[in-house]
């Protein structure tokens, strides 16, 4: 199993889904974690089962908010070794009807949020030699329908993850990706679509051996947050029940 043991870990999106299989995973495996989203009451429900962490309310898509929370993460804890990046969000729109007010809340949590934390974890993780591990999805490798902003966000994700990973090549510090397919959380489950949308066409987002728990996917988060991982940079790993392998 993945020792996580004497990791500190910000890990952002912590009240649910992902964000929380993560966080409370990574506890299990050793780290001590900091929980970053915006709803405090259900961050404290998941960190019930995090011994020793602690969390904070911050709205990811303002610069200011961000390296308050990494500054935060180092007055508690001393040190920042892992920064993953989970927190997303994602709702099915048709292009024509994306206002700007849409794109732009698209770009800020799914893009411009994991740049900002990183931009400004930077130091720490230079200097504890750590790692950065930003959860795309498959829409940052592929196109899916009626999701042109979040698309073009987890692709721009992407594209930072692989930035990053040449700019610090050099460096001990790692940059990697998870691209996770369909999971069973709120966010995909109790998704709405547009009105007369082409369910052939959404049903291609569907992995042929169904939807993921997302501790699944936290297992791969947790490894390349892990010195197991000690050789991989710059990677964007699909982890998506067989959807790649159409």
């Amino acid at each position: 199993m993945t020792s996580l043991d004497g990791k500190v870990a910000l890990i952002t999106g912590a009240s649910a889904g992902l964000g929380a299989a993560t966080a409370t995973l990574f506890a299990e495996r050793g780290a001590t974690v900091y929980g970053v989203a915006r709803d405090t009451d259900r961050m404290a429900e998941v960190f019930g089962n995090v011994p020793g962490g602690r969390f904070g309310s911050y709205d990811i898509s303002s610069a200011e908010a961000c390296a308050q929370a990494v500054a935060d993460c180092v007055e508690a804890f001393g040190r920042i070794d892992v920064l993953a990046n989970v927190a997303g969000f994602h709702q099915m729109r048709r292009t024509a009807g994306v206002t700007d007010a849409d794109w732009a809340f698209d770009l800020a949590v799914n893009l411009n949020g994991p740049f900002y934390l990183s931009r400004a974890a930077l130091p720490h993780l230079l200097a504890s030699g750590g790692n950065i591990v930003n959860v795309a999805s498959v829409a940052g490798v592929e196109g899916e329908v009626y999701s042109a902003g979040y698309c073009a966000a987890k692709h721009g994700l992407v594209g930072l993850t692989r930035a990053m990973a040449v700019e610090f090549t050099r460096e001990a510090l790692r940059v990697n990706a998870v691209c996770p397919g369909g999971m069973l959380t709120a966010q995909v489950t109790d998704f709405s679509a547009p009105e007369d949308a082409d369910w052939e066409l959404i049903m291609r987002i569907a992995a042929p051996r169904g939807m993921m728990d997302p501790v699944d996917v936290a297992k791969t988060i947790a490894f390349l947050a892990s010195d197991d991982a000690a050789a991989i940079h710059g990677a964007v790993y699909r982890v998506d029940n067989g959807k790649g392998a159409d």
